[in-house]
């Protein structure tokens, strides 16, 4: 028998939207209406340390908001350039596939605020790396994606020492309907699908870390068949 799927109740955001104000020590005014969710799996054979990640996600007719605090070591982030290989660095991820989309996007964020996101249509892997179809979204959409990130854009040397730190965003629907070819607009009764993770491939200390479980094996977070239930709520 297949384990449960994992849920997440994505509520209705204040008006106005949440504070994106990224401090990791204490939640800012508009996210205490929102679920905490935890990652609290880890690809053990392949990772070094754990760190605690919690993740917060809200919803109005404009946006996704999303918010995710590390309790973290082993800190680095040195990738700056947008589409730059993030996972390399202390990153967090958000993926996410709206109902009726071909595909999904894969919201990947080092601790310094940059961004890789790409629709994925196919993600089966190519020999030498790379997706077999993903769509990096536009630089111009890149930059309406505002990011807030409590840590420098630059983190090196690595930070050994425990810090947390916190990134947040808000996801224009209208920027997923672009890519998707169909209508994101969720409401109440929804159920979206969608992953949190967290990785550190050049670390000293790589980890990799997921909400949903994906099962056995090399680590895979490109596996949006066995993402969790987004389920949104009044």
């Amino acid at each position: 028998m297949s384990a449960a799927r994992e849920t997440y109740e994505v509520r209705r955001a204040p008006d106005g939207g949440p504070s994106m104000e990224p401090d990791p020590r204490r939640l800012p005014p508009g996210w205490e209406a929102a679920a905490e969710g935890r990652v609290e799996r880890c690809a053990a054979a392949h990772s070094l340390f754990f760190p605690d990640m919690r993740f917060r996600v809200l919803w109005d007719e404009a946006c996704l908001y999303v918010r995710m605090v590390l309790r973290d070591r082993w800190v680095r982030s040195v990738v700056t350039a947008p589409q730059g290989p993030v996972c390399t660095d202390s990153c967090c991820e958000f993926f996410v596939h709206p109902a009726g989309s071909a595909g999904y996007f894969n919201f990947e964020t080092n601790a310094g605020g940059c961004l890789l996101l790409a629709h994925v249509t196919d993600p089966r892997r190519l020999p030498g790396g790379g997706l077999a179809a993903a769509e990096p979204v536009s630089a111009a959409w890149l930059d309406r994606l505002e990011i807030h990130h409590s840590l420098p854009r630059v983190v090196d040397p690595e930070i050994a020492a425990p810090t947390d730190w916190c990134i947040c965003y808000a996801i224009p629907l209208e920027m997923l309907e672009e890519y998707a070819g169909a209508p994101c607009r969720p409401e109440p009764g929804a159920v979206w699908r969608g992953n949190f993770q967290c990785c550190g491939d050049a670390t000293s200390h790589p980890r990799f870390c997921y909400w949903a479980d994906f099962g056995p094996g090399e680590p895979n977070f490109h596996q949006p068949d066995k993402f969790g239930d987004l389920v949104f709520t009044a």
